[in-house]
């Protein structure tokens, strides 16, 4: 089935249902490229559609396909397609959650609407690329003649972010925490028993496919682990819990067997042991450690450049009381620093030169950087530190309030690195007011952008608070 065309102004506009919200009307006189994934890294579009400009020759925009569930949107070319779940999702909008990754895939590539403005796309251009944050096979549109992914292979990413293989991968390669591979509950139970003498500050717990603390705990006895586990029939990751203050992550580009790009280190704020929910940059580590952790992460990107991955990744690493950084994962897509590290980049490289999604373009498309690549030394002096705060809920929450998307994110970045700001916070993607917030979900972030760690501090407890007050009491 295919939608009717209706003319307008010269613009043709696709008729449409099957979607939460759409803003999107075709242009045949524009060059389309498709983002699939959260409005959280929807800003990572504009770099690569300034280099896709600069190929085609044309004028470029991005058609984005999103799963969040919001008051209103913002950007042009949106289109967040309906949940398969009806009594989750209604055209009032008043409940917001944050779908799976692979129900919200299904959603997008079952949709008929979204299929039809592929359709309409490519009878107007030669190809059409995809983009994403991560890499996922639940993502079909590539299927489709002459539509291309344009980021590291599928089924590779869903392999490598395995915890599993990431740990059999590097073994003996670099130094990583203590760890077991158990294969099913049973066998899990009987080590740790076993392993807890010995790990006696705790055993970290993790499904093998787990992010942002999702699917992992640290444990102090076996009960603990039964009752989180209960009727999980694993793998699982078993790690040795080490008590530690610094938990740095790297942002990395591989394009080749050799070569990777180190985009910098940030460190990132872990609640609960196991809770991520925001980073902050520049690292305070020493130089010494950073370089450590960069000899490591490049290490990593080797390995994975043999077996084919070619684009953003990125690892995370714990650093004991000792000064030893020790791995702990891999990331095989962009991680929750990218957009903040593209627009460091930007004050920090001269300028033209490749910036993140453009490096990957490369990567994917010509197995090697372009030869205007800049590396960014790893302690920069330019006086600008960031940090970001994911308001990400524990339990389910009233909206009685909203808060305006900020715009200028990139902006705060430019003004504060070039002297014409002290200090900025913006608060982004706030869900709206009048919704019930399903736990998961996030409720807003917030990101703070100064020349002091103070300031930056500040704005982000300023952030948080505003936050805050859109909760009903």
């Amino acid at each position: 089935m295919k939608y009717s065309l209706v003319l307008q102004e010269d613009k043709t506009t696709i008729m449409h249902d099957h979607c939460f919200f759409t803003n999107f009307h075709f242009d045949p006189e524009v060059y389309y490229f498709l983002y699939v994934g959260e409005l959280k890294s929807y800003g990572l579009n504009s770099f690569l559609q300034k280099k896709l400009s600069a190929v085609v020759k044309r004028k470029v925009e991005c058609l984005a396909v999103v799963p969040d569930i919001h008051d209103q949107y913002y950007y042009p070319n949106i289109i967040v397609p309906a949940s398969a779940n009806s009594k989750q999702i209604n055209s009032s909008g008043r409940e917001s959650f944050r779908r799976p990754s692979s129900v919200f895939l299904k959603d997008a590539v079952t949709n008929i609407y979204i299929n039809n403005c592929l359709d309409v796309i490519l009878d107007h251009q030669e190809q059409l690329y995809i983009y994403m944050f991560e890499s996922d096979p639940a993502m079909t549109f590539d299927q489709r003649e002459n539509v291309f992914l344009l980021g590291p292979d599928k089924e590779l990413a869903k392999n490598l972010n395995n915890k599993a293989v990431q740990f059999e991968l590097m073994d003996s390669r670099i130094p990583m925490v203590d760890y077991r591979i158990c294969s099913d509950l049973q066998e899990l139970l009987f080590t740790a028993a076993e392993l807890r003498p010995l790990w006696s500050d705790g055993i970290f717990v993790s499904r093998v496919y787990s992010a942002a603390g999702i699917g992992s705990i640290i444990t102090r006895n076996n009960t603990e682990i039964e009752d989180f586990f209960a009727g999980d029939p694993g793998p699982f990751l078993m790690t040795r819990f080490m008590p530690h203050i610094h938990d740095p992550t790297v942002l990395a580009v591989v394009a080749n067997e050799q070569d990777v790009f180190i985009a910098g280190i940030a460190d990132q704020r872990i609640e609960g042991g196991n809770r991520f929910v925001g980073s902050s940059w520049p690292s305070v580590l020493s130089a010494d450690i950073l370089q450590q952790l960069a000899e490591a992460t490049c290490k990593v990107g080797q390995e994975i450049g043999r077996m084919g991955y070619r684009g953003i990744f990125g690892c995370d690493f714990i650093v004991t009381d000792d000064g030893q950084p020790l791995f702990i994962e891999v990331n095989a897509r962009k991680q929750g620093t990218t957009l903040e590290f593209c627009y460091t980049l930007e004050q920090i490289l001269g300028k033209g030169s490749p910036n993140l999604p453009e490096l990957e373009y490369h990567a994917v498309l010509d197995n090697a950087f372009p030869t205007n690549t800049v590396h960014p030394p790893l302690v920069s002096n330019i006086k600008l530190c960031w940090e970001t705060y994911n308001c990400k809920l524990k339990k389910q929450c009233m909206t009685s309030g909203y808060i305006p998307q900020a715009l200028h994110e990139q902006k705060s970045f430019q003004r504060v690195a070039r002297g014409r700001l002290q200090k900025d916070y913006l608060v982004l993607e706030h869900v709206g007011s009048g919704f019930t917030v399903h736990p998961g979900t996030f409720l807003g972030r917030v990101v703070a952008v100064g020349k002091r760690r103070q300031d930056v501090r500040e704005g982000l407890a300023l952030g948080r608070q505003l936050i805050d007050l859109t909760r009903q009491k």
